[in-house]
């Protein structure tokens, strides 16, 4: 069994992998400060990333898929950017995410899906992926 400092340090390496090691340094500083937040970074790491995250149930890509029809039917677009990221980091491409969009559609409904449809193209346009496709915003549809 790993010490708490085992894990802690483990569940920062897997946030690097996934989210880049500026955003773990980052994470890092919150989880070890003892300023507002702290504890919430600390089980962030300790949980959602060495214990979540960091098992091998799952490859990190279907990781990905389940994370972001959560997200999607949760409606966290916020959230659901960060996970876009992560999931381009872990081989998934535009047209997959197209396709979890389409998936989750007949569960979530269209107002769902549009609200995720405008989060991942905005972070596909940040990431240089596809910087041409309009938000239904953009295109006046709503």
């Amino acid at each position: 069994m790993k010490t708490l400092e085992e894990k802690h340090a483990y569940g920062l390496k897997v946030f690097g992998e996934i989210m880049g090691e500026e955003k773990a340094a980052g994470l890092r500083a919150a989880s070890e400060s003892s300023g507002f937040g702290a504890d919430i970074s600390r089980l962030a790491v300790n949980y959602a990333f060495a214990d979540v995250w960091g098992d091998d149930k799952l490859e990190r890509k279907q990781r990905s898929l389940v994370t972001l029809g959560i997200l999607i039917a949760s409606r966290q677009t916020l959230e659901l950017k960060n996970h876009v990221r992560i999931a381009v980091r872990n081989g998934l491409s535009a047209r997959e995410l197209e396709g979890v969009l389409i998936q989750a559609l007949p569960y979530v409904g269209f107002p769902a899906i549009a609200s995720a449809t405008t989060a991942v193209l905005e972070t596909l346009r940040e990431l240089g992926i596809d910087t041409t496709t309009r938000t239904s915003e953009e295109r006046g549809l709503l």
